[in-house]
């Protein structure tokens, strides 16, 4: 049974900067504008506004994240999962030399391409979503700039030489560990192909976008915000955090709540 839906409303705050940390989006094949009708929706939920009182949504639940490293890079001694002194959180303690071992997220990268009013976009040659459509991004390496590492995961996967535009989006996905970094580029010249992670390269018109072919949840919040922009009239730079659900595949399109929206 669907939520009730705010129809009045656009998909993401033009009014406000700030939408509600309470408010969810959540994703729904239905009601959307004729052109796009076959794609997942990324539509809100809110409460109503008569003075009916309704319960708040509960807080996502709290995730304790379990260390992966099985063995100290160190020594190579087996670790142990402990808090250490002065810390609150379950690290990876090594079991012989007493070193404690800290995972950070990681960071994701990558650029949203405009070309003659559409975007290009790569169907990927690898899992996770083999066969399924991404912007071209990747994981930003040691010694390289985002802008850097955003232009050449473009020129890997799509054989692309672009332009960096602007910053236009950043999403955190706690649950997983990464934080993406979305730019807007320009092609230098109308030349791409698909690279070795690519299947192929195409440029989509935005009411072509094939939102229920997308990757990940990161693309298709980026592709959302981006098609509303453009359709508005105004680019704006977003951040929002991405929840996503325990035990849920990559490529589920109903896997995640969008918050903390803020668009500038």
């Amino acid at each position: 049974m669907l939520l009730p839906l705010l129809r009045s409303r656009p998909l993401l705050h033009r009014a406000a900067r700030f939408s509600s940390p309470r408010t969810r989006l959540l994703l729904h094949r239905d009601a959307l504008p004729l052109p796009l009708a076959r794609s997942p929706a990324v539509r809100m939920a809110a409460s109503s506004g008569s003075g009916a009182s309704s319960p708040a949504p509960a807080p996502p639940a709290a995730v304790v994240h379990k260390s992966k490293i099985k063995f100290c890079p160190a020594c190579g001694s087996p670790t142990k999962l402990a808090i250490p002194d002065g810390d609150e959180k379950m690290r990876a303690v090594c079991s012989s030399c007493g070193r404690v071992h800290y995972e950070n997220p990681k960071m994701v990268v990558g650029c949203l391409v405009e070309h003659d009013n559409k975007v290009l976009l790569c169907r990927r040659k690898i899992e996770p979503a083999y066969g399924l459509w991404t912007l071209p991004a990747g994981y930003l390496e040691v010694g390289e700039s985002t802008a850097e590492g955003a232009s050449r995961e473009t020129l890997e996967e799509a054989c692309a030489d672009v332009e960096i535009i602007s910053p236009f989006a950043q999403l955190d996905i706690p649950l997983i560990g990464q934080s993406y970094i979305i730019f807007r580029a320009r092609l230098k010249t109308p030349n791409f192909s698909p690279g070795p992670e690519s299947l192929e390269c195409a440029l989509f018109a935005l009411d072509d976008i094939p939102f229920d072919s997308l990757a990940f949840s990161s693309i298709i919040v980026t592709l959302r915000m981006y098609t509303e922009d453009v359709k508005s009239g105004s680019i704006k730079f977003h951040y929002c955090t991405i929840n996503k659900r325990l035990g849920a595949s990559p490529s589920d399109l109903r896997s995640f709540d969008i918050d903390n929206h803020i668009a500038v």
